[in-house]
């Protein structure tokens, strides 16, 4: 099932996601349906908040960003209840975007490496570490399920001069090739 996506201005977007139980028997179909969403809106990343649902999950598949020689080293992933326990190395910038903030693209600097503990469906927890653009991706996702917009990492005059855009997209007022959910409003 392909969820619409929640846009920008829609309370879910800022609140702390719970940790959702592995035993939920609607985890296995949730994940499924996550990864098809994310696919039919070309993203390479979805957390649940951005489906309506504040639970601490997201995939990922970085493989997209990856150069044809490199394709192997895209992962794609469900994180279930993850925890970021080490964000290191340098910072680097990135043009970012968000499948609930269309049309918007800022440079963010994120560190190059991430470490990361979550579970998987067989609640089996994993430790691993990820770098370059897959780390971004994670950490761009694991923002989502503290509350956090990629915005929110833009200097104060960034934000103000988007202010205008974001206000727009919590309107409704967007044009997104996918279907999405804004606050307050019926599905579009």
């Amino acid at each position: 099932m392909i969820y619409p996506i929640v846009a920008y201005g829609d309370p879910v977007l800022r609140a702390k996601a719970k940790d959702i139980a592995l035993d939920a028997p609607e985890l296995p179909k949730l994940i499924e349906d996550m990864f098809e969403t994310m696919y039919h809106a070309h993203g390479v990343g979805l957390a649940a908040p951005q489906i309506g649902k504040s639970v601490r999950l997201f995939v990922i598949d970085s493989t997209p960003f990856m150069e044809d020689e490199d394709k192997d080293k895209g992962v794609k992933k469900a994180f279930i209840n993850p925890v970021i326990l080490e964000e290191s190395g340098e910072e680097w910038g990135f043009d970012e975007g968000c499948l609930s903030i269309p049309g918007v693209r800022e440079e963010v600097w994120r560190q190059e490496y991430v470490k990361i503990q979550y579970q998987d469906l067989d609640g089996k927890t994993h430790v691993e570490q990820f770098d370059d653009l897959t780390a971004r991706v994670i950490q761009h996702e694991y923002d989502h399920i503290e509350g956090i917009l990629f915005t929110d990492h833009l200097s104060g005059l960034k934000k103000r001069l988007l202010k205008g855009k974001l206000t727009k997209i919590s309107k409704g007022d967007v044009d997104a090739d996918y279907r999405m959910k804004f606050a307050g409003m019926n599905k579009r």
